[in-house]
């Protein structure tokens, strides 16, 4: 199972409006195991980005009017994700705007049915309590110290581990590492392999014999004689 962890970040909250993705970060997970494969772009919004959003994400003109615009990018950003579901914190918020800059492509529209929200898994699991990525963070022990201010990348980093908490726990499927690869982490679930060293055994002699003892007094026809 192929799942793609996302986050955009852009110049404000309406695409109607002319805002504009800035960056795309994504981490890949298979099995519930990151890979190590990430898509990480940052984008030309062919606009001045507004001082409240420069505020969040510190992405302002002069370091993005070198970066290729997202109708450059667009088609390489769709073959990482594949047909993947999108692990997305407030998902119709990174869907509009990532299906507006689709539509100025001229390319298909992503359903949201291939989203799963965490806020949504977080609002049902915690009615009540804060669910932004930094209180899921502090409530699961996940270090978000290096996060001064929002990027696409290290917030999807994030949102992976916080994601593996709502659904269960770290590493749900017993697959403690992807160190096997990527081919490996898709081929099925996994399997305990035998110990190379079998454990000691915990019964200990005089156990042993008061057990035997017992059984010899249940007589030939004992369960434990068949």
């Amino acid at each position: 199972m192929r799942e793609i962890v996302l986050d955009t970040e852009t110049t404000g909250f309406e695409p109607e409006s002319g805002d504009r993705i800035v960056e795309i970060g994504c981490v890949e997970l298979v099995n519930h195991v990151a890979t190590g494969e990430v898509y990480h772009q940052y984008i030309n919004p062919e606009r001045s980005m507004p001082q409240g959003a420069f505020e969040v994400h510190g992405l302002g003109d002069d370091f993005l009017k070198d970066h290729p615009v997202f109708a450059q990018v667009g088609q390489a950003f769709l073959d990482f994700i594949g047909d993947a579901k999108l692990v997305i914190h407030n998902a119709a918020f990174d869907m509009k705007f990532l299906n507006a800059e689709l539509d100025g492509m001229g390319l298909a529209r992503l359903p949201m049915d291939r989203t799963v929200d965490t806020l949504a898994i977080a609002r049902s699991k915690f009615p009540g309590s804060p669910a932004s990525l930094d209180a899921l963070c502090r409530r699961f022990g996940i270090d978000n110290g290096s996060r001064t201010k929002h990027g696409a990348l290290l917030d999807s980093e994030l949102l992976a581990e916080v994601y593996l908490e709502l659904i269960g726990g770290r590493q749900p499927t017993m697959s403690l590492t992807a160190e096997a690869g990527r081919d490996d982490a898709r081929s099925g679930p996994w399997t305990p392999m035998p110990r190379p060293t079998p454990l000691a055994p915990r019964l200990t002699e005089a156990e042993a014999a008061r057990h035997a003892a017992f059984i010899d007094a249940l007589g030939d026809d004992a369960l434990w004689r068949r």
